[in-house]
């Protein structure tokens, strides 16, 4: 009988001849038949793993073999998009990751049963239409593809979005063509015109009074493409893919992309939140109307985690303040989509003497250690009939006074750092008043018109004002390389880009990863309710945890703003300077910016007075 040991050594230079004659055929390198001979004394299921391990460094690299798009609910049970991607993986079929993307609709407020209807069936037929667009012709399209090449599989879902848009266009034409050809129009009777000396409508004997000056009408409404949602939901979802099959966190994959893949950033900073707490504008039961949300902005000196914490203190005590008798649930049933409470105010002052009361019984004080931020969704507010926005009941302003009344606001409240769209995009000229005003000591922020970023990258101009940045919304035919495009220029002209969730929000929590990523300021989740909300700033809390585990985590930097007013002036008095030149070869779309004008961060939150300059103010509506 033989001994054990050498029974099970007699398969073992067969099956080591056989592979090393297998390989050598196939121009395996040298290397691979030294790795064979290393291992003639292993026992076979040792040879079996040695050669495993060996040869999945020298097989082909994941690539895409399926992907599965899925109707799904979002955080206030309307229908969104799913994405699940699988790849080949060593000849087998596996699947990769999957993402879930926000839709484009916002929740409509107080609106008609009619609207409301009309809203629904819109998202079904984009949901619908995307499900076709990813299951059948994108699915064969992207297939093959490796998954690491985000600029390719991009290109071409630019390239398909492309050609959809223009069938459409096609599709619009034709039915235009088919109406009018059915409609016979009858004939045009003129007006009766008015006698000669007399204007049409006047009356003799009266003085016409003055009308104020116009405002510019309201710019179209950018169009949606339906089924769109599908190009934002597959870049979102080979990216992450690609993170996945690389081992490497999104955020840290996102970073290299941004930097086109050369040195990974040695420190990556973690977005501030801008947390949602207290909701005063149209769906509330009070007369004030401007103030859509009020947040609250940690000091950059605390990190993510306390300073959620501290605002978490903030929100208890104001609620305790909204509910003195401790009755919970009348106030749990105030809670919004935004994750926020929905209290009822009289006055602009209002919600912030609440906030400022609650802080003082917590010892702190706004400003120093907590900030505010905005968002007045002034675009929501115009009264077209009137020419003028309607910020409480029955209180119109026009667009020269509502500068005048943001002026009056942050002299009394310093606290307040950030407005986010205290005007329509179409009012550039007190875009332009407030920036050079209030500029140096908070930040302007425009969401309404950089919804469609696609359009951005292509028209530098494209209706966006005066302001200190953008807040930015993945969605639609929105792709990875686009954000990644549009935070570099951001970067470049000193504009500070804000990473935000959408009204319809999921589970999902990319968005954290992106904003980390893309080396966003802030970061605007909503409030701290409601699950689709807290996974987001739960993810954000792991990421930084991971961060200063490995030693990337960079260090608070303090608020920066711009003196848009002195820039002008300096800008000017370069201009009389420099002698006249003729116009360089260079064309003019590479060297506009990408918002009105290049900035300069010339002011520090430090500079401007505490709110304990402005606490004695009493509540009191402004003129």
């Amino acid at each position: 009988m033989e001994p054990s040991g050498d029974r099970d050594r007699r398969p073992l230079p067969e099956l080591r001849q056989q592979a090393a004659e297998y390989y050598r055929s196939n121009q395996v390198p040298q290397r691979l038949e030294e790795a064979l001979n290393a291992t003639f004394y292993l026992r076979p299921l040792d040879l079996y793993g040695h050669l495993a391990n060996y040869f999945s460094k020298l097989s082909k690299p994941p690539v895409i073999c399926k992907i599965i798009g899925r109707k799904v609910l979002d955080g206030v049970g309307q229908p969104t998009l799913e994405v699940e991607v699988f790849c080949t993986v060593k000849n087998h079929e596996t699947s990769i990751c999957s993402i879930v993307v926000s839709s484009h609709s916002e929740i409509l407020e107080n609106a008609s049963p009619e609207a409301i209807d009309a809203d629904e069936k819109e998202r079904n037929d984009s949901i619908n239409r995307a499900l076709e667009w990813i299951n059948e012709s994108l699915n064969e399209m992207l297939r093959d593809l490796q998954p690491a090449d985000q600029h390719k599989v991009d290109e071409l879902l630019g390239d398909y979005f492309a050609k959809k848009l223009e069938e459409e266009k096609e599709r619009m034409e034709i039915e235009r063509e088919e109406q009018a050809a059915a409609i016979s129009a009858p004939p045009c009777v003129p007006a009766p015109s008015a006698p000669p000396g007399k204007k049409k409508g006047a009356k003799l004997g009266k003085k016409t009074s003055i009308t104020e000056k116009p405002i510019p009408p309201a710019g179209p409404t950018e169009p949606v493409l339906c089924g769109s949602i599908a190009i934002a939901g597959l870049s979102l979802a080979v990216a992450k893919t690609g993170a996945t099959v690389n081992n490497t966190p999104l955020y840290l994959y996102l970073a290299l992309m941004k930097n086109q893949f050369q040195d990974l950033p040695t420190e990556l900073p973690v977005p501030l939140p801008m947390v949602t707490l207290l909701s005063c504008g149209k769906s509330s039961s009070g007369k004030l109307k401007l103030m859509k949300e009020v947040m609250l902005i940690p000091p950059t000196e605390l990190t993510v985690k306390q300073g959620i914490e501290r605002l978490l203190d903030i929100q208890k005590q104001v609620m305790r303040l909204l509910d003195p008798v401790g009755k919970g649930p009348p106030v749990l049933k105030r809670i919004s989509h935004l994750g926020c409470l929905i209290t009822g105010c009289d006055s602009l002052e209002q919600p912030l003497i609440l906030i400022q009361t609650a802080c003082r019984n917590l010892g702190l004080e706004l400003g120093i250690d907590v900030h505010l931020a905005i968002n007045c969704a002034a675009h929501e507010l115009m009264d077209y009939t009137k020419g003028k926005y309607e910020i409480l009941i029955g209180t119109l302003k026009s667009p020269d006074e509502m500068v005048d009344m943001y002026v009056d606001l942050i002299n009394k409240y310093p606290s307040v750092i950030a407005l986010v769209d205290p005007l329509r995009k179409e009012d550039v000229q007190q875009w332009s008043n407030i920036c050079n005003i209030l500029g140096s000591r908070c930040y302007l922020i425009a969401e309404d018109a950089s919804k469609n970023i696609a359009k951005l990258l292509e028209d530098q101009n494209a209706n966006i004002p005066k302001c200190s940045g953008l807040i930015i919304k993945y969605t639609n035919q929105t792709k990875i390389s686009d954000l990644t495009e549009l935070t570099r220029l951001l970067d470049g002209q000193k504009h500070i880009a804000i990473l935000g969730t959408s009204a319809g929000e999921s589970s999902d929590n990319s968005l954290v990863d992106l904003a980390v990523g893309l080396g966003a300021r802030f970061v605007k989740l909503g409030g701290l309710s409601r699950g689709e909300r807290v996974t987001k700033y739960n993810r954000l809390l792991a990421i930084e945890e991971e961060l200063a585990k490995n030693g990337r985590l960079r260090s608070g930097e303090n608020h920066e703003f711009v003196a848009f007013a002195e820039e002008v002036q300096t800008g000017e008095e370069l201009l009389h300077a420099l002698p006249l030149t003729e116009q360089g070869p260079w064309s003019s779309q590479h060297t506009q910016p990408l918002l009105a004008q290049d900035q300069n961060p010339v002011s520090s939150l430090g500079s401007t007075p505490h709110l304990s300059e402005a606490t004695e103010v009493k509540p009191s509506e402004f003129p």
